[in-house]
């Protein structure tokens, strides 16, 4: 009777620590759909939270619970129109390669922590590089082969970078604190 009791314990507290994950990352991930329509402009502000957000959930969840936040981010942008003025329209074709980029962001900073037993102070910042690599070779190619505006290579490259180290480390110190 005892080993039954124990077992509905443990089964309940693991649906509930699950439950919490599930509505923290939905919460990263709604805050972080909305941060455009509240924040405005400044992509350094917006993709710096983004990118803490995005680094908290690398460090603290498995990667199939933190799809949401690596989609919803570059939606919100898009859905705003606020990031590229008139050429917001030219941003459906970087959202794939964003996901893309975030996915390697996470992956980058999993991969190294725990395959390369790397530091996990030094983890953040070759995601952030992995990340802003990604998407500056798209942007490359979209500016040179397509004609896209060359303001894309600015966005999608130092910009990304700098949000993606800004972030990272946030995000890093935040696990740590909270």
């Amino acid at each position: 009777m005892r080993c039954e009791e124990d077992n509905f314990w443990n089964l309940q507290e693991r649906f509930v620590s699950h439950n919490l994950e599930v509505i923290e990352v939905i919460s990263y991930s709604l805050i972080a759909f909305a941060l455009p329509f509240i924040l405005g402009h400044p992509q350094w502000l917006v993709g710096t939270i983004v990118n803490a957000f995005l680094m908290r959930c690398a460090i603290s969840f498995k990667l199939k619970t933190v799809l949401p936040i690596i989609i919803f981010p570059s939606l919100g942008v898009l859905c705003a129109g606020l990031l590229f003025g008139g050429y917001t329209s030219l941003l459906l074709f970087f959202i794939p390669v964003i996901w893309i980029g975030n996915l390697g962001y996470v992956l980058g900073y999993k991969y190294f922590l725990q395959n390369k037993k790397i530091s996990r102070w030094c983890c953040p910042t070759i995601a952030a590089f992995f990340k802003a690599g990604i998407l500056f070779s798209y942007a490359l190619l979209m500016v040179f082969g397509f004609g896209f505006p060359a303001m894309f290579l600015t966005t999608m490259g130092i910009i990304q970078l700098i949000t993606a180290l800004s972030g990272g480390y946030i995000g890093l110190l935040s696990t740590k604190i909270i």
